[in-house]
Parts: C-alpha cells; sequence; structure tokens
C-alpha cells in the first residue's frame, strides 16, 4: 500500500518479475478491505499515509485472525530508531527504508519462502 501510485505501480511490476504474485493498493481502507478476500503472505505498507497511516492498518490486519500469520514490512522514508520502534509496536516484522533497495527485499522475500518450505 503506497499513496504514491506511480512507485507503487513500479514496484508492483518488479515484484511480479520477481515471481511474486501482487495486488496495489493506495490507501489503508482498500488495504484492509482486499486481505480478506486476496489472503496474501506479505504486506508491504506506506507509514506516511493521509486518513489512515500505515500503523493504523497493520493494528487492524494484526487484530483480524487471518491478518495474526501475515507478514508485515513497512516501507518508509521514516529510518529513525523511534520510527522502527513504533512499526514494531504497531505489529510489523520488518522496517525498510524507502527507496526499497530491491536486493534486500528480494532477499527477505526469498528467507520467507524458505522458511515456509518446511511447513
Amino acid at each position: 500500500m503506497d499513496d504514491n501510485r506511480d512507485g507503487a505501480r513500479s514496484l508492483g511490476r518488479l515484484l511480479n518479475l520477481l515471481g511474486a504474485e501482487v495486488q496495489v493498493v493506495h490507501d489503508g481502507p482498500a488495504a484492509l478491505d482486499v486481505i480478506p478476500s486476496y489472503a496474501p503472505t506479505v504486506v508491504l505498507l506506506d507509514i506516511g499515509m493521509p486518513g489512515m497511516d500505515g500503523y493504523e492498518v497493520a493494528r487492524r490486519i494484526r487484530e483480524q485472525p487471518a491478518g495474526r500469520e501475515l507478514m508485515l514490512i513497512a516501507l518508509t522514508g521514516w529510518g529513525q530508531e523511534a520510527d522502527r520502534r513504533r512499526t514494531r509496536q504497531a505489529g510489523f516484522n520488518h522496517h525498510l527504508l524507502k527507496p526499497a533497495d530491491i536486493t534486500a527485499l528480494e532477499s527477505l522475500l526469498m528467507s520467507m519462502s524458505s522458511s515456509n518450505a518446511g511447513m
């Protein structure tokens, strides 16, 4: 989820090229609406969103039974230790800085795939 439509679409296309199935949305309510039917395993959330920020979206996702097992990744321009602490408190698993380091993101997604392979 990212309110920067061009950035979100570009990242979605890049993730598609890496083999991921992607659903792109641009605000918190849309993300909360699509998650139950789409059933993702990973959700990338921007933090600085108008209206409902990424922290609130993450908290609401974690309140849903299906949301407890999702990997939530904050993808944000905010990188101070206080920002990282807030993402952990909101229920995020990882905190990545924009612009996305594609190699780091790919490694993170691959490590998640390999850890689920034995399940």
